[in-house]
């Protein structure tokens, strides 16, 4: 049984200012690579982005982070925002806090929007552009189902075809965050509407309905 925790909205996600995000926020020059799935197994902490493992070391995340891939090939995410949502998720285990997929999508991200994971898409309507190509640093936007009531929320990571990509999120395996964890796009239409999570490395379980994704704005 996949471990899809509900995701809400707590108190303990900050949101910072940063000055960049990614360049291109949709429908061109998307950031690709080719990930083998041999290439995507699962280690201990599985960090492969500038500086993570110092990270993880420096904040004692250990145990508090899992992990899909090996592969050195990440596109660029804020390291500033990378570095500064994983110290929120280290302070909230430090105070016994609960981890949750929205502060942690809010503090990555950069899209500064509240309220439950299910609530996100119709709220993003007038504040940021939305749609059904992955971009990296958008977030994928899941909508509520019986089994996760209150939805989720991801940031995309890596675009690794049409169909598949790489995501950053917390709380899919309860009270973590999980790192590179492939989602591939099994809806009819190739439109993202459906999707599968690598919620166990190289396993892709149940299917997933997803609104698309929101882009962050782009500094000027």
């Amino acid at each position: 049984m996949e471990l899809a925790e509900f995701c809400r909205e707590t108190g303990g996600g900050l949101f910072i200012p940063h000055e960049k995000t990614v360049k291109n926020h949709h429908h061109s020059n998307r950031q690709q690579s080719s990930l083998k799935n041999s290439d995507r197994k699962a280690i201990s902490i599985g960090l492969r982005l500038p500086g993570a493992v110092r990270i993880v070391i420096a904040l004692g995340l250990f145990g508090l982070v899992s992990a899909c891939s090996q592969s050195t090939n990440d596109a660029a995410l804020n390291p500033e925002r990378q570095f500064m949502a994983l110290q929120e998720v280290s302070k909230k285990h430090a105070r016994g806090h609960r981890v949750w997929c929205v502060p942690y999508a809010r503090n990555l991200s950069g899209i500064e929007i509240r309220g439950n994971a299910k609530d996100w898409w119709g709220k993003a309507r007038n504040m940021f552009e939305r749609g059904n190509e992955p971009v990296v640093g958008a977030v994928m936007s899941f909508r509520a189902t019986r089994g996760m009531p209150l939805g989720h929320v991801a940031v995309v990571s890596n675009v690794v075809s049409e169909r598949e990509v790489i995501i950053n999120h917390a709380n899919w395996h309860r009270n973590k965050v999980s790192l590179k964890m492939g989602v591939k796009d099994v809806s009819k239409n190739n439109d993202w509407t459906l999707v599968r999570v690598e919620s166990q490395p190289g396993r892709y379980g149940s299917h997933y309905p997803v609104n698309g994704f929101i882009y962050p704005k782009v500094s000027e």
